[in-house]
């Protein structure tokens, strides 16, 4: 068995049309060159490092049928479905907010959730120790029935709702480390015992006004998800210890099935949608950690699925870590911006008063200090 790594041309083919960063052109909005942020350049220059590094020769590198018009069912209502099918065999539209498609954007966001789908079933039925899935478009933001930030359909939940008709899994663990509220996952299971959905993300970035620490669930769901909001300016330090403190212990307490991890890489210090400063080894160290964590509880069953992440010079940087450490490769690749990056990580003083966000956090929560 080996690590997969689901991938398909048709998703680098995903359009959005004329958009300058997330406004349309139009008036006064000069045209970008590259349009909007969520482009295909990060996702395609990462299969490009790990096929020159060698990576991708270590990996089971393979794609995966589209979702089914019955699996997308399962999470999103017919009705939207239709309308997201007509405007894209009509040329394309906006269905949501700043969530433009081109002509056949409804087969490429299937194809998006298919590789999600693939992942998790090859995982969960014993055929890969793990996967990640270079799904795009992204799905997160995504709700049931309204698209936003770049979403089109929910690709994780379409997935998970797969595997569990299929009796694969039970109890899931969704983390989003995004820089982005997960809000999309959160509405889907905010009412559900099964699911624990947690988001680490920037506080009020995107969207604003979701992701308070203060909404952990609802009806049978109550005590089911966590938003772990941090400061901008956060870096390294602060999301190793938000993963070592509150999300580890959080997950185990949970003791899932599988862990899926929505995985963006706009935390980056690089990112132009984020004020954060991570950096290549932060993700590398989070995916060794959950990584571990998944062998304690769930028999090694782990995914992960690609969202965010706009700065085409560093995400494929951070992604080669991550399946670095995903795979136990021994194929490496140093990061030409981690010096700079990491001589320029917050002070002491900024750790400090993230440290103490993260105390007020694990007081709520009552998590016990680990042995």
């Amino acid at each position: 068995m080996a690590t997969g790594f689901f991938w398909d041309e048709l998703c680098f083919w995903h359009g959005g049309g004329n958009y300058a960063l997330t406004v349309p052109v139009g008036g006064f909005v000069q045209p970008l060159p590259a349009g909007l942020p969520e482009n295909p350049e990060t996702k395609r220059r990462l299969v490009n490092l790990m096929n020159i590094s060698g990576l991708a020769r270590e990996l089971a590198m393979q794609s995966a049928p589209p979702a089914t018009r019955a699996q997308m069912a399962r999470i999103h209502p017919d009705a939207y479905l239709d309308r997201f099918k007509e405007m894209s065999d009509a040329g394309g539209g906006e269905l949501g907010r700043r969530t433009p498609f081109g002509q056949g954007g409804f087969e490429q966001a299937a194809q998006s959730a298919g590789l999600a789908i693939g992942a998790l079933d090859a995982v969960l039925s014993g055929q890969l120790n793990n996967a990640y899935a270079l799904s795009r478009p992204p799905g997160h933001h995504c709700l049931p029935d309204f698209p936003n930030g770049f979403c089109l359909l929910n690709n994780i939940g379409i997935a998970l709702e797969n595997a569990r008709a299929q009796g694969l899994a039970q109890r899931a663990v969704i983390l989003d480390w995004d820089v982005h509220h997960g809000n999309g996952s959160e509405h889907i299971y905010i009412d559900r015992s099964d699911t624990y959905t947690i988001s680490l993300h920037q506080d009020c970035n995107y969207p604003m006004d979701t992701g308070g620490f203060e909404v952990r669930g609802q009806g049978a769901g109550l005590g089911t998800n966590l938003n772990i909001p941090l400061p901008p300016g956060a870096g390294h330090v602060s999301y190793l210890e938000a993963m070592d403190r509150i999300v580890v212990p959080e997950i185990a307490k949970f003791d899932p099935d599988v862990i899926i991890v929505a995985c963006g890489f706009d935390a980056s210090c690089l990112d132009p949608l984020s004020r954060m400063m991570a950096t290549s080894e932060t993700f590398r160290q989070m995916t060794r950690k959950v990584k571990e964590l998944a062998h304690r509880v769930c028999k090694g069953r782990l995914v992960l699925v690609h969202e965010g992440g706009y700065s085409e010079v560093h995400v494929p940087f951070c992604g080669h870590a991550v399946l670095e450490e995903l795979s136990g490769s021994t194929v490496h690749v140093p990061d030409p911006l981690e010096e700079t990056l990491s001589a320029r990580q917050p002070k002491e003083r900024m750790n400090a008063m993230v440290s103490g966000l993260i105390d007020e956090y694990v007081d709520a929560l009552q998590i016990a200090p680990a042995p």
